[in-house]
């Protein structure tokens, strides 16, 4: 029901939750005496003519009434009230349709103001009729979820309603059936646990019981049936009512919740199904006022009697109180009444419980991030969007108590001091906040009392150190461009000074817009408002060519508009603005299609171009574009789902059907429709070029603006006249020079359209692939990221403005827009199967415009994954495409780092492997450009030159040696280049071919004594030995001995272990190799227990036992008294010595222990020389003489060694 003319204070103080009704003074003349007597009752005093009174200060829908009628009802009221007799008239059809008027829009206290005498028949239709008599309004108090717009019962046929219980009929005739109970399952949101639902099912099940209306105050009881867990429960039910609204309900199940419970639902939908069933009785005061003074002694008795334990101390109290002449009871005139309505000072509103909401807002403010508060947030706000939408004065209402929480939130302070942007998802939610706010301020049909209140609290919020700002930063950091800038030439330097803008500015500015302009008064009026010829009022056009209205208004600006008129119920209105703004953004495309056309020839020789909206559609706070497209298909929806908003979650509705309704314009294009127009305006928006903002949340939510369009897009199913609007709009997106973001030209930090351009690409190929892949190679470029791009032209004759230069500007979000550049690119190369020519193009794009290695790589992955499908042939076209990016990623990373690389190596090789022979052997020549030597030796040749390869290719003779020998050409240049680490792997390359493996033995040889390691010495000796070179692995050995330096202390050296090997080796191969390597072991090696463990190995078997041919062996052991082993074991005494003084200089008592097995295996050493006991002996006293001070060490030398 429409409150906008009642004028309810939005703002007002809370009621406490459950409170009862609204109460007014009701005052009656004393009767003279009888039972039964109706008297005349004098109108309440200082009552006025109220908004809409007839001539005689009567309510229109009283004031005129044929006298017959008044006849009727004034010998109906003789009646009593009881059922109507046979000879009793009948209130006449023309008084129940009035009385309906009157019970919508009138205080019951204004109509006994006006009149000194109601016939109790009036009053009853009055009473009557003043219930709520929709079912959608119970269901959007009582549901989070939105009420269906069709889902009310069928209304009744034309005539009155059946009366109530105890109330004679208004009319002659059968009374017309209620509303069918199959009707409520429709009306219902889905959902078994929400009250709405619960109540129809308590109220089908028989539930509602003892319902009794008196006056304006509906009780009942309610029984909940038994479960596993709970008893049967009744619970007592009371609602008040004024003027079609519930404004107040109790119930004793104590339900604390912002909605209405399932027994306040259940018998709320009896009085409005069954209202036959209903008993119904003025107000109390009425049935008083017939009673004398004996009646109305009896009648106080019997209610104190029958509920003494609770009245009978406020009875008592009250009978004292009016015994007392001076009492302040005794003062006033009349009584309260609670079931005789609201007074005329009283606002009429439903009943909302304002503490619930704050407690539940602040609630899901304090659970933080967690998906399910957020999502109830949402559903709060969808709420405010559809009280507003049924004009319902609770919207604004409930809107400023969930702002008061939000603004008492005391993350805001944290995120404040601590310099962070504030989370996401509750960015999201401040957003919407701002755009609820900016629909509430341009109710087309609110009072100025009520914007000046809006406009104080919105003020007071804004300036607010806490109140979060417009473009989700705390911090002032850069200038932001899309806020800074006017769109007027006449702006000064200093304007780039932001000011400070929060999320409730727009909605502040709003305030400051009025619907009184004419012109604006006919667009959203009439369907038929043209002219057929221009007209001019000062320099703004009123009209186009066709004669069709035009709205000239910053189109944010005008887009609020519109969704204000949607939101607060207006949805033919919000259609006719929509068009004319469209016909609006048509003809300026057209005059920028012209100026660019003068100026093409220039911007193409420069190569650049400045920003032509410094405030992007996309991505707005104020949503302008998804408002457009969301108007227009409302009109065209045949479902709810399409009917809700973009922010709100709708993943369990069903997927909207739109079908095309024709424009409701006498001129406007006949082949056009509302469909059609949605889709253009989308395309219109989101091809505008625009400069990116600044701050990463901005961006981002450009990103997600961006998505969310082409979501809604993608649903539109595209049938040859959204197809005709699509190819047209593309082709003059296309020509849009620097007005389209697909122009021919853009500014270096204008948005990118790749995502725009895949929804393009995906929808015209089907139609027209020539125009599809146009765009989408258009679409392809990223100049942000072009070192060699211009900045753009400051000097440009439109009042342009460009962005300050720089090479890397803060673009937070540019990973996900590479990665949309490489979608489009992958849809493309996906489309492009097969061919040639158009296959070409976009790899010369992709070449040129993707600056990712890791994004071409997944490009030329994802091209390989559609050449080879696993049921039929390869294509080799994309084969070849893949192997190009593949290439281009090698180039790219080959002299940086990434960790990624031995992967890209890998699959590059695959990747050439699968195209053929030639492409191996192409990359094997061309290995230096490509990768470093080792990836070349290592993966590459190696890779090639497998078995599984020869197996895969099935390879010839001739081409298996064209490989090797490419191979192991490969494996010599890289032995060349890089001998430390690509030796051994040459050598294993070149082992079936003589000569390139002396080259490669060579190569290590010459290189053995600059830049290679002893570690990979003795691994390419091992290697020789392994392949049966001893004499070239013992030389190798010996290289590496030269480089290799092992100190006393050692002893767990990795290289202890090739040491003891090549001393082996040098062993088995004769008295000379060993004689050979000695000298190179005591010099490198200071270690005494390895010298000792390699003189007990020589000692224990005959040195040339390996065999080699041409060589006589003695077979004798060799001894430690003569060379070559005399001066191993002069070394090894010689280490042990000093060992020994080396850790005793800092030896602890824990240490003792081990080393006196240290000297114990130090003896075993020295008694290899023939004087070896008289050496140790010396040696011991000498211990025994310097370290005496460590007497607990030499007593245990002594009781060892002696």
């Amino acid at each position: 029901m429409a409150e906008g003319g009642e004028g309810e204070e939005l703002l007002r103080p809370p009621l406490p939750a459950g409170a009862p009704g609204p109460k007014r003074l009701c005052s009656r003349a004393c009767p003279a005496g009888g039972t039964g007597a109706v008297h005349p009752r004098p109108g309440a005093a200082g009552a006025g003519a109220g908004p809409g009174a007839g001539a005689s200060g009567a309510p229109p829908a009283l004031a005129g009434c044929c006298p017959a009628a008044a006849a009727g009802t004034a010998g109906a009221a003789g009646d009593g009230g009881g059922g109507g007799g046979a000879g009793g008239r009948r209130p006449s059809r023309c008084w129940t349709r009035r009385a309906k008027r009157v019970a919508g829009s009138w205080a019951f206290e204004r109509v006994e103001g006006r009149f000194q005498r109601i016939p109790e028949p009036v009053q009853r239709r009055i009473v009557y009729w003043s219930f709520p008599r929709s079912e959608r309004q119970i269901c959007m108090y009582s549901s989070f979820q939105p009420a269906p717009p069709r889902g009310d019962p069928p209304p009744p046929p034309p005539g009155p309603r059946p009366a109530p219980a105890g109330e004679e009929s208004p009319a002659a005739g059968p009374p017309p059936p209620s509303a069918p109970a199959a009707a409520a399952p429709a009306a219902a949101p889905q959902g078994e646990g929400l009250p709405f639902r619960r109540g129809i099912r308590l109220l089908e099940t028989g539930a509602v019981d003892n319902v009794l209306q008196v006056g304006f105050h509906l009780s009942g009881t309610v029984t909940e049936p038994a479960t596993a867990t709970e008893p049967e429960m009744t619970y007592k039910v009371a609602i008040s009512f004024d003027r079609c609204k519930i404004t107040s309900v109790t119930c004793g199940c104590g339900n604390k919740d912002i909605f209405y419970c399932a027994h306040v639902v259940a018998l709320s939908l009896y009085r409005i199904r069954k209202p036959d069933q209903v008993k119904l009785r003025l107000p109390i005061s009425e049935t008083l006022f017939q009673m004398n003074r004996d009646q109305l002694q009896k009648f106080v008795q019997y209610l104190i009697t029958a509920h003494h334990t609770e009245v009978l101390p406020t009875a008592q109290k009250l009978a004292d109180e009016i015994l007392s002449s001076n009492s302040e009871i005794n003062q006033v005139h009349g009584a309260p009444d609670p079931t005789a309505g609201a007074s005329i000072d009283d606002e009429n509103c439903w009943h909302l419980d304002e503490e619930q909401v704050r407690e539940q807002v602040k609630l899901f403010l304090s659970q933080g991030g967690y998906y399910g508060s957020g999502k109830q947030l949402n559903s709060m706000f969808a709420k405010v969007r559809e009280m507003l939408r049924m004009r319902d004065s609770n919207g604004a209402r409930m809107l400023t108590l969930i702002t008061e929480q939000f603004m008492a939130d005391p993350r805001l302070s944290l995120w404040r001091q601590q310099g962070t942007g504030i989370t996401e998802k509750c960015r999201q939610l401040w957003d919407e906040l701002g755009a609820l706010w900016v629909c509430v301020v341009l109710n087309p049909h609110c009072k100025l009392e009520e914007k000046s209140c809006w406009l104080r609290q919105l003020r007071k919020w804004g300036e607010m150190d806490v109140c979060p700002l417009e473009d989700g930063n705390y911090g002032n950091e850069l200038p932001n461009i899309t806020n800074a800038l006017t769109q007027s030439s006449s702006h000064s330097q200093d304007s780039l000074a932001r000011p400070r803008r929060t999320v409730f500015t727009r909605a502040i500015e709003g305030c400051d817009l009025h619907w009184q302009d004419s012109h604006l008064q006919r667009i959203i009026s009439s369907d038929f408002y043209v002219s057929h010829s221009y007209q001019r009022e000062g320099e703004s056009l009123l009209f186009n060519s066709q004669g069709q209205p035009l709205w000239l208004e910053h189109v944010p600006t005008a887009c609020a508009r519109v969704d204000a008129l949607r939101s607060h119920g207006y949805p033919r209105e919000a259609l006719r603005l929509t068009v004319a703004i469209i016909n609006t953004l048509r003809l300026q495309q057209q005059r920028q299609l012209e100026i660019y056309k003068h100026q093409k020839k220039e911007l193409l020789q420069r190569g650049a171009t400045t920003i032509t909206n410094l405030e992007g559609w996309v991505g707005h706070p104020l949503n302008p574009i998804g408002c457009l497209f969301l108007t227009l298909t409302e009109a065209c929806s045949s479902n709810l789902a399409a009917s809700l908003p973009l922010l709100l979650d709708a993943g369990d509705s069903k997927p909207p059907v739109y079908q095309h309704v024709p424009i409701a314009t006498g001129s406007q294009d006949s082949g056009e429709s509302y469909l059609s127009l949605a889709l253009e305006v989308a395309l219109m928006g989101m091809g505008q070029q625009r400069v990116m903002p600044e701050g990463l949340y901005a961006q981002d939510k450009v990103c997600r603006n961006e998505e969310q369009i082409i979501a809604r897009l993608q649903d539109l199913e595209l049938d040859p006249v959204l197809v005709q609007t699509l190819r047209k709009q593309c082709i003059l997106l296309l020509e849009g020079g620097p007005f389209s973001g697909l122009g021919e030209v853009i500014h270096r930090e204008s948005v990118p359209m790749h995502t725009f351009a895949k929804y393009l690409f995906s929808a015209l190929l089907p139609h027209d692939a020539d125009l599809a892949y146009k765009l989408a190679l258009r679409a392809m470029r990223l100049p942000v990221l072009e070192t060699t791009a211009p900045s753009g032209d400051v000097t440009h004759p439109h009042h342009l403005v460009s962005v300050v230069p720089s090479r890397y500007p803060r673009w937070f979000t540019l990973g996900h827009l590479e990665s949309q550049q490489c979608e489009l690119a992958s849809t493309m190369l996906t489309a492009a199967k097969g061919d040639m020519l158009r296959l070409r193009t976009v790899l010369e794009a992709i070449q040129k415009n993707i600056h990712s290695s890791s994004l071409i790589f997944k490009l030329a992955q994802d091209a390989f994954k559609i050449a080879t499908p696993a049921d039929s042939n390869s294509d080799t076209t994309l084969l070849n495409v893949a192997l190009e990016l593949g290439l281009q990623v090698m180039r790219m990373t080959l002299s940086t780092l990434n960790w990624r690389r031995r992967e890209m190596v890998r699959w590059l090789v695959t990747c050439a492997t699968e195209v053929g022979v030639r492409a191996l052997v192409s990359i094997l020549q061309s290995w230096y450009s490509l990768f470093t030597p080792t990836e070349a030796t290592s993966i590459v040749a190696a890779t090639v030159m497998s078995h599984n390869t020869i197996l895969r290719l099935s390879l010839d003779y001739p081409q298996r040696e064209e490989l090797a020998s490419c191979a192991r050409t490969l494996a010599l240049q890289c032995a060349m280049k890089d001998p430390q680490n690509c030796a051994l792997s040459a050598l294993t390359l070149c082992e079936k071919d003589h000569i390139a493996f002396e080259t490669a033995y060579q190569i290590v040889i010459d290189a053995a004594s600059t830049g290679m390691t002893y570690t990979q010495l003795f691994t390419i000796a091992r290697y020789m030995e392994h392949r049966g070179y001893p004499l070239r692995a013992f030389k190798l050995a010996s290289l590496a001995m030269t480089h290799l330096n092992l100190a006393y202390n050692q002893d767990t050296h990795p290289a202890i272990n090739d040491v003891l090997w090549a001393c082996a080796l040098s062993h088995s191969l004769g008295k000379n190799e060993l004689a050979a390597i000695i000298p190179l072991v005591v010099k490198s090696v200071h270690c005494a227990t390895v010298l000792s463990d390699i003189l007990r190995r020589c000692t224990m078997t005959a040195p040339g036992l390996a065999g080699i041919p041409g060589r006589r062996n003695s077979g004798k052991l060799m001894s430690t008294d003569k060379a070559p082993l005399r001066q191993l074991l002069d070394a090894t005494i010689s280490a042990y010595i000093n060992t020994t003084h080396s850790r005793l200089t800092h030896i602890s008592p824990r240490h003792y222990g081990e080393f006196i097995e240290f000297l114990s295996k130090a003896r075993e050493t020295f008694l290899l020389a023939q004087d070896g006991h008289i050496q140790f002996a010396q040696f011991i006293d000498n211990l025994k003489q310097i370290y005496k001070g460590k007497k607990k060490l030499m007593l245990l030398v002594r009781e060892r060694f002696g």
